[in-house]
């Protein structure tokens, strides 16, 4: 069976993934630098009422002659509703408070003069001074913030003020991390010959975490049946399955031989290295990523093809192209993708490789900064070369 081009893969997950994006309501309070799934329409005016702009008098104009006092019939304070003004008198209004029907205009406190006789006006007030009126900011149906705007204080600020107390964001996908294999002991347990320590789940969780996913699961399962009851919980919770191990084409493979042989499964070999056996499924309707069981195959896989897709879901800014240079000589296998792990050593991109290309070299992969990508036509990788770099997940 013919390799896998790693550019047709990453499609692949792309497309398998496309129906994973998930929508939740949060109170507005929580809602900053969230991503609005919807957009918001005001569901009243704004203002809700004509309301004054300073604080002064609400008259009206044609009754208001400088030098003549007009008796005070009424002080309305914000908040509260205000009686018609009776004619040939001024009401005292506060910023903010309902202007009264029969009023046209506002005249600032500075403006006035008031005693017990009544309130005297420096000058005759334009018509609709100091008036805010009513839909004057938006109307009910207005669109205030659009769908696919990262929520910041001012956007909070406008949807509060239009009585808004929830939006739905999106949010980041609910996934599972299932990790297989009989040889995986957990850290800190005393390890019986032929074990070894299990680290893809905590390397792959913690991957999903950083880039905006939702760990709800992390599970790990032997080969002796336990998989598929694992799976079908994890499938249950969650809106992506990711697993580990189990995918290649030999003996004692739970995962393959419970998921391939569908319509909607696809298990093969990838052209890259490490990561090579790739796989993807469904089942019971939630979408599966079969990665790779080696640690480095897993911590490769995910940032080649799974944190383009997260970030995308999450609405995460894709990751900007870098490029760089090896300091020495390196020699790569024809017709794979390799994906080196190097460590940048200045500002021009200069990488020093670290490790050779096996995929169980974790502990070398913990002291890298990037993947080196080395094209498939290229056996001999010379510091002349301008080759693409992946940052590695921080």
């Amino acid at each position: 069976m013919p390799r896998r081009p790693v550019a047709d893969h990453r499609r692949a997950v792309a497309d398998h993934l496309s129906a994973v994006r998930t929508v939740g309501r949060v109170r507005l309070a929580d809602a900053l630098g969230l991503l609005l799934a919807e957009p918001v329409e005001s569901a009243v005016a704004l203002p809700p009422f004509d309301n004054s702009a300073m604080d002064g008098f609400a008259v009206r104009t044609a009754e208001v002659a400088p030098g003549t006092a007009l008796p005070v019939s009424a002080r309305i304070p914000a908040g509260t509703a205000a009686a018609p003004l009776k004619p040939g008198t001024a009401a005292a209004i506060m910023t903010g408070a309902p202007l009264p029907e029969g009023a046209d205009a506002v005249i600032p406190v500075e403006e006035s003069a008031e005693s017990a006789s009544g309130v005297v006006f420096t000058a005759t007030p334009r018509l609709g001074a100091f008036i805010r009126h009513r839909g004057s900011d938006t109307e009910p149906g207005r669109r205030l913030v659009d769908a696919g705007t990262r929520l910041a204080p001012h956007h909070l600020g406008a949807l509060a003020a239009a009585g808004i107390g929830e939006v739905a964001v999106v949010t980041g996908p609910r996934i599972a991390v299932l990790s297989t294999g009989s040889e995986l002991v957990p850290a800190g347990e005393p390890l019986a010959p032929g074990q070894i320590y299990e680290s893809n789940s905590t390397l792959l969780a913690a991957l999903v975490r950083a880039n905006g996913g939702d760990v709800v699961r992390v599970d790990t399962t032997d080969d002796d049946g336990g998989f598929e009851g694992a799976l079908d919980t994890a499938c249950a919770e969650a809106d992506l399955v990711l697993t580990t191990g189990g995918v290649s084409a030999g003996e004692h493979e739970p995962v393959r031989e419970l998921l391939s042989g569908t319509d909607s499964s696809w298990f093969g070999a990838v052209a890259m290295q490490p990561g090579g056996p790739q796989g993807l499924a469904q089942h019971g309707g939630t979408p599966v990523v079969c990665l790779p069981g080696n640690p480095v195959s897993v911590l490769v896989s995910f940032e080649v093809f799974l944190r383009p897709v997260l970030r995308a879901l999450v609405g995460a800014d894709p990751l900007a192209p870098m490029t760089g240079r090896v300091d020495r000589p390196v020699s790569s296998v024809a017709g794979k993708t390799q994906f080196l792990r190097g460590l940048r050593t200045d500002d021009a991109g200069t990488v020093r490789i670290l490790g050779g290309p096996s995929s169980h070299l974790i502990a070398t992969a913990g002291r890298a900064d990037v993947l080196v990508e080395v094209d498939t036509a290229i056996t001999e990788l010379t510091p002349d070369l301008e080759v693409p770099l992946w940052p590695l997940t921080t």
